[in-house]
């Protein structure tokens, strides 16, 4: 049989149709399993869908480019983990539309950015990136901090999410706007955005103008909660648990 191979490869016809009889096969093996899956995706605790200002701040990151010099996906390379810290989880990004992983890195990786430095920082950083990073290369966006966040279609924006599979409630979508406003000013009452986003989401004025909502308030609030929706120390046990 083998000694024949030599009438297959001579003749192009032929060749040509054994490639895409392997090929279909093969796709056919790989690809047909994950119909009968409903996620690919391992759920992980903690994991939810932004809120309203969080929202808001992501599509100001993405209107702004931000994702062509920063990239949210950590590699699960040791010289990547000891930076960045743990690698970026599938789960993370889940709720993602376009996900942020980004090609390349002009600055540093942002999946772990939230909580590492404070809100005067950011607000600075984006101000007059040069003042708190001398070696940035990255423009200042002081505007953010002179224009009012537009809110009044903020319930359409994440009806249209839910479009795409984001699992927002209506309840949730009907109670955006307030719950976009209470995150941003603690004086409102914060019980609804507490019960469809969880209690550990936060709440105080972003920007340091606590008299105006502006888009360096949303901007903030997304940076603020990158990577912190994760307990890794909970992660690493429930995986442990999963494995017996």
């Amino acid at each position: 049989m083998w000694k024949n191979h030599a009438k297959l490869e001579r003749h192009s016809l032929l060749l040509v149709l054994g490639i895409l009889l392997v090929v279909s096969v093969g796709g056919l093996v790989e690809i047909a399993p994950l119909f009968f899956l409903e996620s690919t995706i391992e759920k992980v605790k903690g994991v939810r869908p932004y809120t309203p200002l969080e929202q808001a701040g992501r599509d100001i990151y993405v209107r702004e480019g931000c994702y062509v010099c920063h990239s949210q996906m950590i590699r699960p390379l040791r010289d990547e983990v000891e930076r960045y810290g743990h690698y970026s989880l599938a789960a993370e990004s889940m709720y993602d539309h376009p996900f942020q992983w980004g090609s390349k890195r002009t600055g540093p990786d942002l999946a772990r950015v939230g909580g590492k430095y404070s809100d005067a920082w950011h607000v600075q950083h984006l101000v007059d990136p040069r003042s708190v990073v001398p070696e940035s290369i990255m423009p200042p966006y002081a505007f953010l901090a002179r224009k009012d966040l537009k809110i009044d279609d903020i319930e359409a924006r994440l009806r249209t999410l839910t479009r795409v599979g984001v699992p927002y409630t209506e309840t949730a979508l009907k109670n955006a706007r307030a719950d976009l406003e209470a995150q941003v000013d603690p004086t409102l009452s914060g019980a609804s955005l507490a019960r469809h986003y969880g209690e550990k989401v936060n709440r105080r004025d972003f920007d340091g103008d606590p008299e105006r909502l502006t888009e360096m308030d949303a901007l903030v609030a997304y940076l603020q909660m990158l990577g912190t929706l994760v307990d890794f120390r909970t992660y690493k046990a429930d995986a442990a648990e999963n494995l017996r």
